[in-house]
């Protein structure tokens, strides 16, 4: 006589995440202009490298850069930044796998001085975003709970079965 037990399934496994990493050396540059707080307000030209993911990480990371100068006197340290013009290279080596970083200055100057940076107006959009949709959430929650009954909306009671249910055997 089978069993009626049902067969037990193997337990989930752990999949391995591989990561492809570029075999070719990659080069990114990234114009940007920086206000007087260090913050990069917004990019001003690229010149992309050969893969878009690459191109993609670069471009995201420059939006987020803060080019400041640190000085450090005894146990205090302060920064400063200087509104200009400046050029952000990104350089893959693909035997250390590791990505260079450099900084130099264009031009000093410019009427973004005073703008906000790019990465502060995505978050205040982010936000904003956030409190419409949970307004909206909010809103729709409202709405449900006030949905009258559906003897409501017939205009009688929903009817109930004259016999009890026979069920087969």
């Amino acid at each position: 006589m089978a069993s009626a037990a049902p067969t037990p399934h193997p337990s989930p496994q752990a999949t391995r995440i591989v990561i492809h990493l570029p075999k070719v050396p990659l080069h990114s540059e990234v114009v940007v202009e920086v206000n007087a707080k260090g913050q990069v307000v917004r990019i001003k030209s690229v010149k992309p490298s050969k893969l878009l993911s690459f191109n993609y990480q670069t471009y995201g990371n420059a939006l987020q850069m803060w080019i400041r100068k640190c000085h450090t006197q005894g146990s205090t340290s302060s920064c400063t930044a200087d509104v200009g013009l400046y050029r952000v290279t990104y350089d893959y080596d693909p035997k250390t796998t590791n990505v260079t970083r450099r900084v130099a200055i264009i031009s000093h100057g410019g009427n973004w001085g005073n703008d906000p940076g790019a990465a502060t107006v995505m978050m205040d959009m982010f936000r904003k975003q956030a409190a419409a949709a949970a307004e909206a959430e909010r809103k729709a929650q409202e709405q449900n709970t006030k949905l009258p009954s559906l003897n409501e909306i017939r205009g009688q009671a929903t009817p109930k079965p004259t016999h009890p249910p026979t069920l087969p055997p």
